[in-house]
């Protein structure tokens, strides 16, 4: 059903998708620089037909603040002319002064050059302070200078406004724009419609700002992919009181539609069917968000070195989810000391307490066995590897485990 979802509404063929052929734009994660210049974001001037040939004084200061010469010259080139280097080391002198690091300085400077000519103290320092004084640490620009760019009456401050009224504080306004920075681009005449789409399927208020402090980079997706998406989860048997529709809909935004079904055949290759797939997906969305290197390694971890069952796998689908090295080889580790030690059984349900919550494993099986068996601390902070799960050492149950879920 996953798959046939998007190869319904697909002018590409599937085999062509798969082999990785294709196209399409994913307005969540489209290009913060293209968006500027198709929407005028930069004066006229800055705007203009590139030079011919790069300025060599504008390439050498753009390496100077860290750029490579590759990529100075070809800002230089596209619609950067650094005709004032005072100018350009004050706007440098000002983020340091709202509390930048070198670091950000340079990334400022590499992700949004042309800041480096508009007048610091009439043009960027307002916009500090602005954001200071809504409680951001003005540094968290470093992600996203363009904004920079945006008018402060006229863009800014009735943007933060207009999230203030569907978020209802300061503090949410704060965590949904700093996880997604750049959602702050979108101009109200296209995130109102948005909000209004979201309203007429039946969202309720809350669920929309719950849906904003998610990802508010959906205010970038069109209103007909809005449509579809909602049409999407409907079929799919998600309602939008569904305790996983807002983090699906975030997916299925998210994804170009050739990637989806791309990776629902990646699944499938693993012989996953389509029931465990759409059950996993209702429970944990973003396994779909996974890349699909990371995928493949994770599966054939639990396959070949676990001897897990595909099924017992998606029956669990965060396991997908944590990081191999930070997470799960660090439990198995600790697990197979205490096996070894006797401390634990050696028939236990093993996915369970992978994907446990941190703090519950190491109370359960780090804290409780540390003075017994030291070597449990260093395994759980990753400085033993885990090298298997010796013969006979651990019995995996997982018929137990597919009897638990049936």
């Amino acid at each position: 059903m996953l798959a046939s979802i998007c190869r319904r509404r697909l002018a590409i063929p599937l085999p062509q998708i798969l082999a990785g052929g294709g196209g399409g734009t994913n307005p969540v994660r489209s290009s913060p620089v293209v968006a500027l210049l198709s929407h005028g974001y930069y004066s006229a001037a800055a705007a203009a037909a590139p030079d011919p040939e790069p300025c060599p004084a504008t390439v050498s200061y753009l390496v100077s603040c860290g750029l490579p010469p590759a990529t100075a010259a070809a800002a230089a080139a596209r619609y950067v002319r650094i005709r004032d280097l005072d100018r350009a080391d004050a706007v440098r002198a000002l983020l340091r002064e709202y509390g930048f690091s070198e670091a950000e300085v340079t990334r400022t400077v590499r992700q949004d050059p042309a800041l480096l000519k508009f007048d610091p103290d009439r043009i960027i320092r307002p916009k500090l302070d602005f954001f200071l004084s809504r409680g951001f640490e003005p540094r968290f620009l470093a992600a996203e200078p363009h904004i920079l760019a945006r008018s402060l009456d006229n863009h800014l401050v009735p943007c933060i406004e207009f999230l203030r009224g569907i978020l209802g504080s300061d503090d949410s306004v704060r965590t949904a724009v700093c996880r997604v920075p750049r959602a702050l681009m979108v101009d109200l005449d296209r995130a109102r419609p948005v909000v209004e789409a979201f309203r007429r399927h039946g969202l309720p208020e809350e669920s929309i700002a719950k849906l904003l402090l998610i990802h508010m980079g959906v205010l970038m997706v069109p209103l007909d992919r809005i449509a579809e998406a909602f049409d999407d989860l409907k079929e799919l048997g998600l309602s939008v009181t569904d305790t996983a529709f807002l983090y699906s809909f975030r997916v299925i935004c998210s994804l170009k539609r050739e990637t989806w079904v791309r990776k629902v055949a990646l699944y499938r290759s693993f012989g996953v069917c389509e029931a465990d797939l759409l059950r996993a997906f209702k429970t944990q969305p973003y396994i779909l968000l996974v890349s699909d290197e990371s995928v493949k390694k994770k599966v054939r971890f639990y396959q070949e070195v676990l001897k897990l069952e595909i099924g017992d796998v998606m029956a669990q689908p965060m396991t997908l989810s944590l990081s191999l090295e930070k997470n799960v080889m660090p439990r198995c580790a600790v697990l197979s000391l205490l096996m070894r030690e006797g401390k634990i059984e050696q028939k236990m349900k093993l996915l369970p307490a992978l994907i446990s919550n941190s703090t519950v494993f190491s109370e359960r099986f780090v804290w409780k066995y540390a003075k017994d068996v030291p070597d449990v601390v260093q395994a759980f902070e990753g400085k033993i590897k885990f090298q298997g799960f010796g013969d006979g050492e651990f019995e995996l149950l997982s018929h137990h485990m597919t009897a638990a879920k049936s």
